[in-house]
């Protein structure tokens, strides 16, 4: 490319002001020329635009110089592959980061635009179903923070995840067309366009050395177009990009149609070949729901993984040293078919022999693990992936062959031990076993936290971790405490900073010097002032979803997180049920008034899960009508839940429900955020519970139940669910009212089944087990919330010692212990 003129470059390098003159006229200037609207027909939604727009361009001044510096430094750059990425709103972030907020206030106060409001028109992006894809959004906001050469890379899905309402009770799902009014954050990048194949056949061809060569010919081609967002960092002129991925169907396809007058049928190919982008996880209960699924995966690695050679190429003349130069980071193993279609391209399109294809591969990759759950571990039928990608497959064979050969002569004789550890499980159903897929083809193995990546390695993968110890390690997930806190609590965050200074947001650890102010009365008493102020908000958005009044001086008690049984949502009600029977009976009068919050979706086709929140919403209608009771106890279910309305409910949170079966949870995020706004923990000793235990002291957390190694114990020794049932009255009363229709007479049977799946279908998630326990540690979060002195202290240095869930920190490892990236905060 020429050099550019000296103009030009005068031009390009000349900023975006960031003072409020400044703000106010490229606000203006978007609203007139961007939106094309006048003071007659101007909307919200077009200051909303206008404001982004604005933001975005102050963004793109340090977009363009961080990348260039990249560039310069010939920096070795970290690929985090995702396919899913919760971003929620970012107006609010961008303008926090750039150091805009208070700018872009002053600007608009003239206008009369009032910030919050424009801010609230923005629609959340909800591309992802929770907790795997906010942490990749919080990891993205700490990878500018710190200067990473870092790239997101994911799905521009057109529909994210469904949104929810209630209906008699019922979840109902309805599209989320996010997109339906643009995305202002979004860069298309037409030019940026791969192809990504599917179906076809593989020929094999000697050339002229004698090599053999397979070719993938015959195939369906689906264009991979390149969709970028910036991802500021914090006040340090850094700005990253995600990446996201769309479907395009292909000209030449398209014409093919075309030319043969078939219009109706190239319409219809072109929408079936841009499904790929469509929807966030279709439901795989159908064939062609997993065909879909595996194409999605496929689709964005493919695609990322082009991209990344194609920019390597532009710096270094060969792909040999490709591993040197980049590190892909596979978020659980969704993106683990990175692993093949690397070797694919290293043999295939460059040329390299399959030894040195395959050391560069297993060095340019690291995988994290995200679950212990047996069913979440993804397997494909091999059928699917060799009727999809035939040549991936004959690639996936001939690495399982050269590493069970391997295994065979390390360990003779031992034929159980190379089925384990086969990429292929057995059987009539033949699968690829993706995490063996990810761990054979990844220099790195991480767990999201201490008690997940010891089950990891001694009970879900020990032979892959005595193979290669070195290769697994512990990182803990931690969040952004911008977003968590700076961003979603100003009360707080003002308090904090008052007292202790700004520092805390970019080193949380600062944290720590909130302690001595655990026993100022003063501060005690504004903590409370700011609190309360939280929870008056979020009493007026119960009401205003739920149709539920609640006293903001009642405990709030929230349970808010995707709805699964190891979750437990479960017990939850269970014992809000049993409560609600005791004072009925007249038993606990004096207990403190509590209010108890549940929010969260249910996966479409999950039918038990999609019970529990029917069960949730009957006994909040019966316990919120009763004059008798209800001063006390109420119950409301948050529809929709969505991280803009975590925003709201984190900060207004006085006690946090972790409560899934110990072993079974990796990590958790809800937890760190909910501490770090100052509410104290009702848990299990599970994922990260385990590190905020030792974090904050027991003082933090009310604790029960089984732990890890007790779970598998009493299973093994033979766990009966209608023992505890026949031991404890108060059990035995919650689920024999449920069972005999008590809680809906109109329909008596309608959870009987459900009480039947504790008491003979195994109990397998243990609610049964530590009901006695969850009950008892409940009648201790009672008695301390009488003492709201002694709660407070509680609550301050519960929120003092969490500087080490900085997600900030947990990125800090990963550059420094797996992708050896230096790190400098202070630019790009």
């Amino acid at each position: 490319m020429a050099e550019r003129p000296e103009q030009w470059k005068y031009l390009t390098e000349q900023d975006h002001g960031m003072d409020v003159e400044e703000i106010r006229r490229s606000f203006a200037g978007h609203v007139e020329h961007t939106q094309c609207k006048d003071e007659f027909s101007v909307t919200m939604h077009d200051f909303y635009q206008a404001l982004a727009r604005t933001t975005r361009d102050r963004m793109i001044d340090r977009w363009n110089r961080t990348q260039q510096a990249y560039y310069k430094r010939d920096a070795k750059r970290v690929y985090y592959l995702s396919l899913e990425f919760l971003l929620g709103r970012l107006l609010r972030d961008g303008l926090l980061n750039l150091g805009m907020y208070e700018g872009a206030r002053e600007a608009l106060a003239p206008l009369k635009i009032d910030l919050d409001e424009v801010l609230e028109t923005e629609w959340d992006a909800g591309l992802g179903n929770g907790g795997l894809g906010r942490l990749a959004a919080c990891f993205l906001d700490s990878m500018a923070t710190l200067g990473l050469p870092a790239m997101g890379c994911g799905i521009r899905y057109e529909y994210g995840i469904f949104r929810q309402r209630i209906q008699d009770g019922q979840q109902a799902e309805s599209p989320d067309n996010w997109l339906r009014y643009g995305n202002p954050w979004e860069i298309p990048r037409p030019e940026v366009l791969y192809p990504v194949r599917f179906f076809g056949r593989v020929v094999p061809r000697t050339v002229e050395d004698g090599r053999t060569v397979f070719e993938w010919r015959d195939t369906q081609v689906v264009m991979a177009m390149a969709y970028d967002v910036p991802v500021p960092g914090f006040r340090n002129e850094a700005v990253n990009t995600l990446r996201l991925w769309a479907a395009k169907a292909s000209r030449e396809f398209d014409l093919h149609n075309f030319n043969r007058g078939d219009y109706v049928e190239a319409v219809q190919e072109k929408n079936a070949t841009e499904n790929i982008s469509r929807v966030l996880y279709p439901a795989d209960q159908v064939v062609q729901g997993r065909e879909l699924r595996l194409k999605q995966e496929y689709f964005f690695v493919s695609a990322t993984l082009q991209d990344a050679l194609r920019r390597h190429l532009k710096v270094h003349g060969t792909v040999r040293n490709l591993h040197e130069k980049a590190v892909f980071q596979l978020n659980d193993t969704h993106p683990a078919l990175a692993v093949p279609e690397l070797m694919r391209l290293l043999v295939d399109e460059h040329g390299l022999g399959w030894e040195e294809a395959w050391h560069v591969t297993r060095h340019a990759c690291a995988y994290t693990n995200h679950t212990v759950l047996p069913e979440a571990l993804e397997t494909w039928p091999v059928d699917l992936v060799g009727r999809l990608l035939p040549r991936h497959l004959q690639i996936l064979h001939e690495l399982n062959a050269r590493f069970l050969a391997e295994i065979r002569a390390r360990y003779p004789g031992d034929e159980g031990k190379v089925r384990r550890m086969s990429l292929f499980s057995e059987g009539p159903d033949e699968r690829v076993r993706m995490a063996h897929v990810a761990i054979l083809g990844s220099y790195s193995v991480n767990g999201v936290s201490g008690l997940h990546t010891k089950i990891l390695q001694d009970r879900i993968f020990p032979d892959f971790a005595a193979l290669e110890p070195g290769k697994f390690n512990a990182k803990t997930n931690g969040i952004t405490p911008r977003r968590w806190l700076l961003n979603c609590n100003p009360p707080l965050a003002e308090l904090i900073s008052s007292r202790i200074g700004p520092g805390w947001a970019r080193d949380l650890r600062q944290l720590e010097k909130l302690l001595p102010f655990a026993d100022d009365r003063g501060f005690r008493e504004a903590w409370r002032v700011a609190r309360r102020g939280n929870k008056v908000r979020l009493a007026a958005l119960v009401e205003k979803l739920c149709g539920v009044g609640v006293d903001p001086d009642s405990l709030f008690d929230v349970q808010v997180k995707r709805i699964h049984e190891y979750k437990r949502q479960l017990l939850n009600i269970l014992q809000v049920w049993a409560r609600y029977r005791e004072l009925k009976r007249g038993v606990g009068r004096d207990v403190p008034a509590r209010t108890v919050l549940f929010g969260g979706k249910a996966a479409p086709a999950y039918e038990v899960a999609k019970r529990v929140i029917r069960l949730i919403n009957d006994v909040a209608a019966v316990v919120n009508r009763d004059p008798e009771t209800n001063r006390l106890l109420r119950v409301a279910f948050l529809p929709d839940y969505r991280v803009s309305l975590a925003e709201r409910i984190m900060p207004a949170a006085d006690l946090s429900e972790q409560i899934s079966t110990a072993g079974m949870e990796a990590s958790g995020t809800g937890n760190m955020k909910f501490a770090l706004n100052g509410a104290l923990t009702i848990g299990t000793l599970d994922g990260a519970n385990v590190e905020i235990l030792e974090a904050v002291g027991a003082e933090g957390l009310f604790l029960f139940g089984l732990d890890a190694p007790g779970v598998v114990e009493l299973k093994a020794r033979g766990y009966d669910p209608r023992a505890y049932h026949a031991a404890d009255p108060v059990l035995r009363d919650t689920l024999d009212s449920l069972s005999r229709g008590e809680l809906t007479p109109e329909e008596p049977g309608r959870y009987r089944s459900l009480v039947d799946s504790l008491l003979f279908g195994g109990d397998p998630y243990l609610l049964l087990a530590d009901f006695g326990s969850y009950r008892d540690a409940q009648a201790a979060v009672d008695e301390a919330w009488r003492d709201p002195e002694a709660w407070t202290r509680r609550s301050i240095r519960t929120v003092a010692r969490m500087g080490g869930f900085s997600s900030d920190e947990t990125i800090a490892r990963y550059a420094t212990e797996i992708w050896n990236v230096p790190i400098d905060g202070r630019r790009g």
